[in-house]
């Protein structure tokens, strides 16, 4: 019980930290479920629209939240662009290439962002950054939760969407079957690339909601993609709702080792919760089998 007041607190930035992870999550699963590919150059992206807030932000005083109105449709139309315009063409319809030229798209835009803005680490100077929210148990930061409220809301939202429209239905036709969903009349490339432009898109919302607290980098897409990929093995491979657990039990799993174990060796129980997946239950939480 004497523990209870350091647990609780690190509990709850471990749920606001796994939102933005499950966001960063439900992008990767989405593009895999469709097609069923591992996006090598996911966390390239989410640099790039970082980047985007924070200069955003520095040459046209735009507040990062306001920039919603603006990264996330950006990441839309130049994730389309590139898949249709690049990835598919280059890959010629064969899935491993596909990993090739997300792996070296990834390098291409680290690279160039290197050369233009060096590893320099930038961060926004925010008059709300350090305001908390009183939880009752605990003083949460004001940005970690709207981060988390924002992430449950893009997480609804992009759930009702493949419920409800007809895109989304479309989406989850080609993903069960490419063929048949071919034979009936439904446009693949078009999917493929809608796919990976809502994918692309929810990177720019969860850049959006880390810059207020976070830093960025050429470099800062290398952490949250390897978490990234392990939230989506945990909560299984194609499944919204697990990305979705599967993101808030790395986040709070993350805080717990950190605050016992040292910061240093925070991510070590993300890891062994990959292996243990990967041995117990290798189809996921709410994965299915193949």
């Amino acid at each position: 019980m004497s523990q209870l007041p350091i647990v609780v607190p690190s509990v709850l930035n471990g749920l606001t930290t796994g939102a933005i992870y499950a966001l960063v999550a439900l992008g990767l699963t989405l593009i895999y479920g469709v097609l069923h590919i591992i996006n090598f150059a996911h966390g390239s992206l989410l640099m790039l629209a970082m980047f985007g807030v924070f200069f955003l932000h520095k040459l046209a005083g735009l507040d990062p939240y306001l920039a919603l109105l603006v990264v996330p449709p950006a990441c839309f139309v130049a994730g389309y662009a590139l898949q249709r315009g690049v990835i598919a063409r280059a890959s010629h319809g064969k899935d491993h290439n596909i990993l090739l030229v997300t792996l070296g798209i990834a390098i291409a835009i680290e690279n160039v962002a290197i050369y233009f803005w060096r590893s320099d680490t930038r961060t926004l100077d925010l008059s709300y950054a350090f305001d908390t929210v009183n939880l009752g148990v605990a003083l949460v930061a004001l940005p970690r939760v709207v981060a988390f409220a924002g992430a449950l809301v893009v997480a609804g939202g992009l759930w009702l969407f493949m419920a409800r429209t007809d895109l989304g239905r479309a989406i989850r036709a080609v993903a069960k079957e490419r063929q048949g969903a071919r034979v009936v009349g439904i446009d693949v490339e078009h999917v493929f690339a809608m796919s990976f432009a809502i994918g692309t898109a929810c990177v720019g919302v969860a850049a959006c909601l880390l810059m207020p607290t976070f830093y960025v980098t050429p470099q800062v897409g290398h952490s949250f993609v390897l978490i990234a990929f392990t939230v989506v093995v945990l909560g299984g491979m194609g499944s919204f709702p697990g990305a979705l657990a599967g993101g808030l039990i790395i986040g709070v799993t993350e805080s717990l080792c950190g605050l016992f174990l040292g910061e240093s060796l925070g991510q070590i129980g993300i890891f062994a919760i990959f292996i243990a997946i990967l041995l117990l239950r290798p189809s996921g939480l709410l994965g299915h089998r193949a």
